[in-house]
């Protein structure tokens, strides 16, 4: 006689076998895994959680001995005290510290990072003299850029990319689900004042003073409003300075009733800032045999070829632009909507003897792993069921060949809606 348990079993199973029930459902597994192999973010970089962050520490006027002992040292100590650290690392240079601290894997980073402000805050009474101030960056794996371009020209010069490259990341930035953007190279442009010792002395000004007036200028404020007519009249006192002329106008002081202007006292030039860095990009013989996945560009493959760009292993003058995603956005997505506006630019702003080329498209490696991942997962089915036939019939293997993809189909979509 049968238990009540078997007599449920068996009718489940006569309810599968004798109805669509089975078909539909396996139907649905096929089409949910579908999906979420399709929606589920495609990326390179694991997405494990490891809090980290960089504190830089001002300390001005010093030397890197002097920031390593006072400031360097002593902060990794302190640092090293939270709760949760598994290392601090540091670097001191002249007039900065940057300590460098990382928590164990798999902890909450938003509380981590509230330890660190906690114990830096509640430690002030402690900070050297001298120290002008400090700043917590918070570090994330969705910061390292999917996509770089090399921006390159062998007529222009690295200000001239600069400027360019500037244009590009704010239009960049406007594609959806873009993160960071940042530019390497390129001398930015400055508007630099170079005191004249003799002339300082002669109308006997203080650098400070000189140093206050130029710091003052350039500053709009608002003064007030009032209203009239029914209209609102907003007043506005001082001016934004646009060129070296206006700030040359600027007054630093008096001396003898006389009024003393910015170009008495030193020289006012605009252009570009001293060299920080130097980027250059060189080409070889494959230049302009681009290989592509899909709509993907490779790394080394430039967006559209232009003339002038042939063999030339030395290099021209370059500018790097970093572009990296948002959390959980898919980085092939990403990638390619970043490369179709570059494309873009690329014909309609960028100048004529100015190139883009694609030096690191992490959409095109996280795609090729996924889908090697994919390719290997189908071999593995094909030589499982090829076992099964020879070892136990057909009938088994085909059993097993159709649970499967089901298996992995239910798979995808359970970690897609519940992560």
């Amino acid at each position: 006689m049968k238990s009540g348990h078997d007599t449920l079993a068996i009718r489940l199973v006569r309810k599968f076998l004798y109805s669509n029930l089975s078909i539909l459902l396996i139907v649905l597994s096929i089409i949910m895994g579908g999906v979420a192999l399709w929606i589920t973010p495609r990326e390179e970089e694991p997405q494990i959680v490891v809090p980290l962050a960089d504190v830089i520490v001002s300390y001005p006027g010093r030397s890197a001995e002097e920031v390593e002992h006072h400031v360097s040292t002593r902060l990794e100590k302190l640092l090293y005290q939270i709760d949760g650290v598994e290392y601090v690392y540091s670097m001191s240079r002249p007039g900065q510290a940057i300590v460098t601290v990382r928590f164990y894997v798999g902890q909450d980073r938003e509380k981590s990072l509230l330890k660190l402000y906690n114990k830096l805050e509640a430690n002030r009474d402690i900070v050297p003299e001298g120290v002008a101030g400090w700043v917590v960056k918070p570090i994330e794996i969705d910061d390292v850029p999917v996509v770089t371009l090399a921006l390159t020209s062998p007529l222009s010069s690295d200000a001239e990319l600069r400027r360019v490259a500037e244009e590009l990341v704010d239009r960049l930035q406007a594609v959806p689900n873009t993160g960071v953007t940042s530019i390497v190279g390129g001398r930015p442009r400055e508007i630099r004042v170079d005191l004249k010792p003799e002339s300082v002395a002669a109308y006997s000004i203080p650098v400070s003073q000189v140093a206050g007036a130029v710091k003052a200028s350039g500053t709009l404020l608002r003064a007030g409003a009032f209203t009239r007519d029914n209209n609102r009249v907003v007043i506005e006192s001082g001016e934004l300075y646009q060129t070296a002329r206006q700030l040359e106008a600027a007054v630093v002081g008096t001396s003898e009733g006389r009024l003393i202007y910015l170009r008495d006292v030193a020289n006012v030039s605009d252009g570009p800032a001293d060299v920080t860095s130097y980027v250059r990009f060189g080409t070889g013989p494959a230049w302009g045999r681009t290989e592509a996945e899909g709509k993907d560009l490779s790394a080394g493959s430039p967006l559209a070829h232009t003339d002038g760009f042939g063999d030339d292993r030395q290099g021209h003058p370059s500018v790097t632009i970093a572009v990296a995603k948002k959390k959980g956005s898919n980085a092939v997505w990403v990638a390619r909507s970043v490369l179709e506006k570059a494309a873009e630019l690329q014909k309609t702003f960028v100048p004529s003897d100015m190139q883009l080329v694609v030096t690191r498209n992490m959409g095109v490696t996280a795609n090729h792993k996924v889908n090697e991942l994919i390719e290997a997962l189908w071999v593995a089915v094909i030589i499982v069921v090829a076992l099964l036939a020879i070892a136990l019939g057909w009938r088994e293997a085909i059993i097993v060949a159709t649970a499967i993809p089901i298996v992995f189909a239910l798979t995808l979509a359970v970690n897609l809606m519940f992560g």
